[in-house]
C-alpha cells in the first residue's frame, strides 16, 4: 500500500470535482472548488474521519468495497478506478465478466437526472447505482448479495417480486427477462458467471426452464411498465435503456408515460425519502 500516493491521489481527485457534477449545489458560501471532504464521505457511505485519514496518510489498507464506493464517489474513470486500487494494494476488478463499478460516464448521466427515476445496471441486471428518483420508486436496489444480487434471480425465485407489476405483466416481464439473459450467455459463452446463473435458475423454477427452452432472443431497449409503487399507486412509465459499447452496462431511464403517472411522480417527488409505510416487495 503506497499511503502518500494513495492521499495525494485522493485529494487531487476531490478537489477536481465540480458539486454539480455529482448532483450538489454549489453555494455562495463555498471556499473550494472541489468537494469538501464530508461530501465525498456522505457519497460514499462513509465516515469523515476515515476520508480524513485517507487523505493524510494514516488509515489502514481500505478494503476493495470501500475503494469501489470512492471511485463512484470521485466518479473515477476506469484507468483511474485502477490506479486507485494499485495504490491500495489491490488488484483492480477484473475488466472482463460482470463489472460490478458502475462507469463514471454513466455515473455522470445519473448526476443530471433530477427528475426521472434512472439506474446503473451490469449485463445481468445487477443495479450498480440510483439516483434518488429511482430509490423513491423502487427502493434501494444495490443491497442485494449473492445470486440475489441479480433482478432476474430474484424474479424467478421470490415470488414478492412480482407484486411490483400488474398480475397481468408477469409474463410479459419473464419473458423480457430471459430473452435478455439469452442474449447475454450467447455474448459471453464460457463465462461461468453467467452458465452458474442459468444453472441456478433451472434448478429452481420450472417456468424459467421452459421460456429458456424456447430459446428467445432480445436485448432490452424500450419498454413500457406499470410499477405498483405502496405510497402513491401505480406509475405507467416508459423504460429506455442505454447501453455501454461493449454491452457491459446499462442506463436505465424512466419516465412517466400519461398525465396521472407523472402527477403521482411529482408527489412522490414532494414525500421524499420518509419511511414507506408499506416495505417494497423484495425487501
Amino acid at each position: 500500500m503506497q499511503r502518500d500516493q494513495l492521499a495525494d491521489f485522493l485529494r487531487r481527485r476531490r478537489e477536481a470535482i465540480r458539486p454539480a457534477e455529482v448532483g450538489l449545489t454549489d453555494g455562495p458560501r463555498r471556499r473550494t472548488t472541489g468537494l469538501r471532504r464530508e461530501e465525498v464521505a456522505a457519497l460514499a457511505g462513509m465516515s469523515t474521519d476515515y476520508v480524513v485519514r485517507l487523505e493524510q496518510g494514516r488509515s489502514s489498507q481500505p478494503s476493495t468495497q470501500l475503494l469501489g464506493a470512492l471511485a463512484r464517489a470521485l466518479r473515477l474513470s476506469d484507468d483511474e478506478r485502477n490506479h486507485l486500487f494499485h495504490l491500495a494494494g489491490h488488484q483492480p476488478p477484473p475488466a472482463d465478466g460482470v463489472a460490478r463499478l458502475a462507469r463514471a460516464g454513466l455515473l455522470r448521466m445519473l448526476d443530471l437526472l433530477v427528475d426521472s427515476p434512472a439506474m446503473v445496471l451490469s449485463d445481468l441486471g445487477e443495479v450498480l447505482a440510483q439516483n434518488r428518483m429511482s430509490l423513491l420508486v423502487a427502493g434501494d436496489q444495490t443491497r442485494f448479495t449473492g445470486d440475489r444480487r441479480y433482478l432476474i434471480y430474484r424474479w424467478f425465485t421470490e415470488p414478492p417480486m412480482r407484486e411490483v407489476h400488474p398480475a397481468g405483466q408477469s409474463d410479459h416481464q419473464s419473458r423480457q427477462l430471459v430473452a435478455d439473459l439469452r442474449a447475454v450467455a450467447g455474448r459471453r459463452s464460457g463465462d461461468p458467471t453467467v452458465e452458474g446463473l442459468v444453472r441456478k435458475l433451472q434448478a429452481a423454477s420450472a417456468e424459467f426452464r421452459r421460456l429458456w427452452a424456447e430459446h428467445e432472443v432480445a436485448v432490452r431497449r424500450a419498454d413500457r411498465k406499470t410499477l405498483m409503487n405502496p405510497r402513491v399507486g401505480p406509475l405507467t412509465m416508459d423504460c429506455e435503456t442505454l447501453v455501454t459499447p461493449d454491452l457491459g452496462q446499462q442506463l436505465l431511464v424512466l419516465t412517466p408515460a400519461d398525465a396521472e403517472s407523472r402527477e403521482r411522480l411529482q408527489l412522490l417527488q414532494v414525500l421524499g425519502t420518509e419511511e414507506f409505510t408499506t416495505p417494497l416487495p423484495g425487501e
